[in-house]
């Protein structure tokens, strides 16, 4: 399996057909921009569009290692100067890039002992007996590890062993139904997880802090849980019923015993909490209540994770010996970074504008002066979107200051077009690419990207309903809308 969020490594000895092709796109599209685009886009406005199109064609392509393809979009940014220098860089100050940093080392903390586990297995001892409660429950794990490990691809690398292994052990065979179903399960759940946590997903941290930079709005912890939580509660047993009734399963695959008695021999062999599971669990406590309290210290998400972060790896304290845990992901890093630093810069440049005003029309300003209308438009306009700009960071970064701008050319609140695009650009189910999830899953090798199209077609769908019922009744009776 690759590491996560590194893109594949690419050896310049060797340039491969698809590294080529990739790069020669991606230049391509931006003298193509830088060139060819019509007034009234100015200097440093089509410049910024050109960087963009071109770091997005590269992430899309993988030509190149994304952290290197983040170098590249930065370099650019400082060569052509569409923004100042202070905007550049200013995406690397953000909080939600130490919120992210703190979210990756907590992970690491957490897994040095056995409390993930230890709750993987006791889930799955009380229902994974038959292809039902075991699909239940590979869909309920990361619903769990959400409130503690703030991290979509990480919740995935800590779930998939364990999956696989129940499968060898039920002796589901290569390419059956229930395989396919159940590993189809561990990227639906882990992207669901991200729903309803702000600090669970990526895409939600930078729509909030693109959202406070620009607008000035503050948006918090305990604000986007109350939002989301009846679309997160819907999606849960909406994805099991989805994936439930694309696989048909044979007579054998339906019922498992063995794994139930095999799983709680195990929690037997933990025996009771130990000292560091014990140290590791009151730790995650304090965290997520310091997140949830928020509207009554102020504090920033970013601090209670750095706090844990502290405290997991204090001598005499923590849980963990901090070996591992400060081995953080740089190629993540510069990712977030420069999306968001893309994001501020798509602002300050005036690109953002100019598309807000290039792209609203009559009928497209009167569609989101009506939130039933507005809400389905934002909706699928995204997902088409998501479907070619697969990176999901990009996807938002890339979205959210045009909304804003189409908000303001049509004289709506643009806080509820925002948090609309960033909950359906998570949403990415039909294609392997889209989150990081499905290609976690997809680089095993046990899935191809046939058995996501189905399974993935009617999750989007049933997804988009679910944030349409959502968005007109219960964002509409605590005045989002």
């Amino acid at each position: 399996m690759k590491p996560i969020d590194e893109g594949h490594t690419v050896s310049f000895e060797r340039l491969t057909r698809r590294n080529l092709l990739g790069m020669g796109l991606a230049f391509a599209a931006f003298f193509a921009v830088l060139i060819g685009l019509p007034a009234p886009f100015d200097g440093p406005a089509r410049e910024m569009l050109a960087i963009v199109f071109f770091g997005i064609l590269l992430w899309i392509t993988e030509a190149i290692p994304m952290g290197l393809t983040s170098i590249f979009v930065l370099v650019l940014m400082l060569l052509f100067h569409p923004v100042s220098m202070e905007v550049v860089y200013s995406g690397f100050s953000s909080s939600a890039v130490f919120l992210i940093i703190g979210g990756m080392m907590l992970a690491r903390a957490v897994n040095d002992t056995r409390l993930a586990r230890r709750v993987t297995y006791l889930i799955l001892g009380k229902w994974g007996g038959t292809a039902k409660g075991l699909l239940a429950s590979i869909l309920l794990i990361p619903q769990i590890q959400t409130f503690f490990i703030p991290a979509g691809a990480v919740r995935t690398t800590l779930l998939l062993p364990v999956a696989l292994n129940v499968l060898d052990t039920i002796g589901a065979k290569p390419n059956s139904p229930l395989r396919k179903m159940i590993l189809l399960a561990v990227a639906f759940g882990s992207t669901v997880s991200g729903t309803a946590v702000m600090t669970a997903a990526i895409g939600n941290i930078l729509m909030v802090d693109i959202v406070n930079r620009i607008l000035h709005v503050k948006v918090t912890y305990f604000q986007w849980f109350i939002y989301a939580l009846p679309l997160w509660l819907l999606l849960i047993p909406g994805i099991w019923f989805v994936l439930l009734n694309s696989f048909s399963l044979s007579a054998e695959e339906r019922k498992f015993p063995h794994v139930k008695m095999e799983i709680e021999s195990k929690l037997k062999d933990y025996g009771p909490l130990n000292r560091d599971e014990k140290k590791c669990c009151g730790i995650l406590i304090l965290i997520v209540l310091l997140w949830v309290t928020e509207p009554l210290h102020g504090l920033d998400p970013s601090i209670p994770a750095l706090i844990g972060v502290l405290l997991m790896t204090l001598p005499g304290i923590g849980c963990s010996d901090g070996s591992q845990v400060f081995k953080v992901n740089f190629g993540t890093v510069l990712l977030l970074g420069t999306t968001l630093s893309m994001g501020y810069a798509l602002t300050e440049s005036g690109a953002a504008r100019e598309i807000g005003e290039w792209i609203a029309v009559p009928w497209v300003l009167s569609l989101l002066q009506h939130p039933m209308l507005a809400v389905p438009f934002i909706v699928i306009v995204t997902q088409i979107v998501h479907l070619f700009v697969a990176n999901v960071a990009t996807a938002v970064v890339a979205l959210i200051p045009i909304y804003i701008g189409l908000a303001a050319e049509a004289g709506v609140d643009p806080l509820f077009l925002c948090i609309t695009a960033a909950i359906t650009c998570l949403h990415g189910y039909i294609l392997a690419v889209e989150t990081m999830p499905n290609v976690i899953v997809f680089d095993t090798g046990q899935v191809t990207q046939k058995d996501f199209f189905i399974p993935g077609l009617y999750a989007t769908l049933m997804m988009a309903v679910a944030i349409v019922i959502v968005a007109l009744t219960w964002w509409n009776w605590l005045g989002l809308i």
